[in-house]
């Protein structure tokens, strides 16, 4: 039926909006871990290059510095997304199960009214 025909429909688009959601914070979470990579490599490199590893060194280079505190900063944006996408989970499969009621509902419709012929017109 209609009405049941566009419920299907809303909790399919549902489902599709939070697995996009999921699969945005999927890639984010990916490239705020290249980045800290990355920002790790060029800390290792600047303190190699300046020969002193010790952050509380008077000399320690200021680059290293900036580096280490946007990898901490990264680092505690990867872990928020990982708490979203932790609480994303389960309402994805809320509305996945939403979505396989309405189904069956609908095929549970599409079945009465062929297997009734009091409701075909003649």
């Amino acid at each position: 039926m209609k009405p049941r025909g566009n419920l299907v429909r809303l909790n399919q688009f549902q489902v599709n909006e939070k697995r996009r959601q999921l699969h945005q914070l999927d890639i984010m979470i990916a490239d705020f871990e290249r980045m800290a990579r990355e920002l790790d490599f060029q800390l290792n490199a600047e303190e190699t290059k300046a020969g002193i590893s010790d952050v509380n060194h008077f000399a320690y280079p200021t680059f290293a510095k900036a580096a280490r505190l946007r990898r901490d900063n990264v680092k505690n944006s990867q872990s928020d997304l990982l708490r979203q996408r932790t609480a994303a989970e389960p309402c994805l499969a809320e509305a996945e199960a939403e979505l396989s009621k309405a189904q069956m509902l609908e095929s549970r419709s599409t079945e009465a009214t062929t297997s009734n012929p009091a409701t075909e017109a003649p």
